[in-house]
């Protein structure tokens, strides 16, 4: 069990906990563009830091993981922690032994909206037709959906680069998919391509001015399911306006993670810390946030790889695990 001093008054306590009160207080605001953060503990007067912990998305967590340069951290979407820890895409050939600790739920899936003037159904057809695509892109240059797109388009043969030399082009912006320089720019005719994850942003909209969804193909699917990669399907259960279900890869969950050989006391008390906070930290479902199920594999929140030994402790011990 976590113990606190009361009051917490001790001056070390006070300046840590006026630095980072400001910290959550500047995240959340919207004039305060530096959202993720990099939080480094140390014993007070220590020459050097011994516990990190980097609220990212990106792919390059996972790097910040392995070098020791973060102890604990989150990426988005969990597939690229089962690419890593099975050597496959930048890892190829060096696996990482990671293991979860627990996953924030967000159910997604990667589409590749084109216009459906561009006579495209699947991404094979794209290769096929040398089709000079116009593609809008997240401008976030480190962000997962790069990596993802990547490795989809690697399981064909080609790349984002063969696309600009057969006449197409790369549009990045820093806005979300709903954002009016992406899907405002397919309305307004700049680009006949709209690629990234967060679908209930965009897809509604992206069918009512005439796009579709791209099909991963059977082969490339399986090929990337070998990679680690987790197959998924955009489905008219959700978006109506669809004609039919189209396969794509799965982009849910935030796992948060660390490495195989990080401290079982030092996970389980991060573990007893986030069940002591649950109710502080928002996330997409209502109230606290539901551990007990965030511990687990779930199509939202899939962790892709085993539990920490300090994390399963845990949860074990508050009857989240059996």
């Amino acid at each position: 069990m976590l113990t606190f001093p009361n009051p917490i008054r001790t001056p070390v306590i006070m300046r840590s906990r006026l630095m980072l009160e400001v910290a959550s207080e500047l995240v959340a605001a919207n004039e305060w563009a530096e959202k993720q953060t990099m939080i480094l503990f140390r014993v007070q007067g220590a020459s050097e830091w011994k516990i990190r912990f980097f609220a990212s998305d990106a792919p390059g967590s996972v790097d910040a993981v392995a070098s020791g340069e973060a102890d604990i951290a989150i990426c988005n979407p969990g597939s690229v922690l089962a690419m890593a820890a099975s050597g496959k895409g930048p890892w190829k050939g060096k696996p990482l032994k990671l293991r979860s600790i627990m996953a924030i739920p967000q159910f997604d899936q990667l589409g590749f909206a084109v216009k459906a003037s561009t006579g495209l159904k699947t991404l094979a057809d794209l290769k096929r037709t040398k089709y000079p695509l116009k593609i809008s892109l997240r401008g976030q240059p480190d962000h997962s959906v790069h990596l993802i797109c990547n490795c989809v388009l690697a399981a064909y043969g080609m790349s984002l680069e063969d696309i600009v030399s057969w006449g197409g082009k790369l549009v990045p912006s820093d806005g979300l998919p709903n954002a009016k320089d992406r899907i405002g720019a397919v309305e307004r005719g700049e680009v006949d391509a709209l690629w990234d994850e967060a679908l209930p942003m965009f897809a509604d909209r992206a069918l009512e001015i005439g796009m579709r969804f791209l099909a991963i193909d059977e082969p490339q699917l399986k090929a990337l399911e070998a990679d680690g990669l987790k197959r998924a399907m955009i489905t008219r259960q959700e978006f109506k306006a669809l004609p039919e279900d189209v396969p794509t890869l799965d982009f849910s969950g935030w796992p948060v993670f660390c490495l195989e050989s990080a401290p079982d006391d030092m996970i389980y008390k991060f573990c007893e810390a986030l069940e002591a906070r649950k109710d502080r930290i928002p996330w997409y479902g209502k109230g606290p946030m539901a551990l007990e199920t965030m511990c687990k594999d779930t199509v939202e929140g899939p962790l892709y790889l085993p539990l920490h030994p300090g994390a399963a402790r845990f949860w074990r011990e508050k009857g989240y695990l059996r």
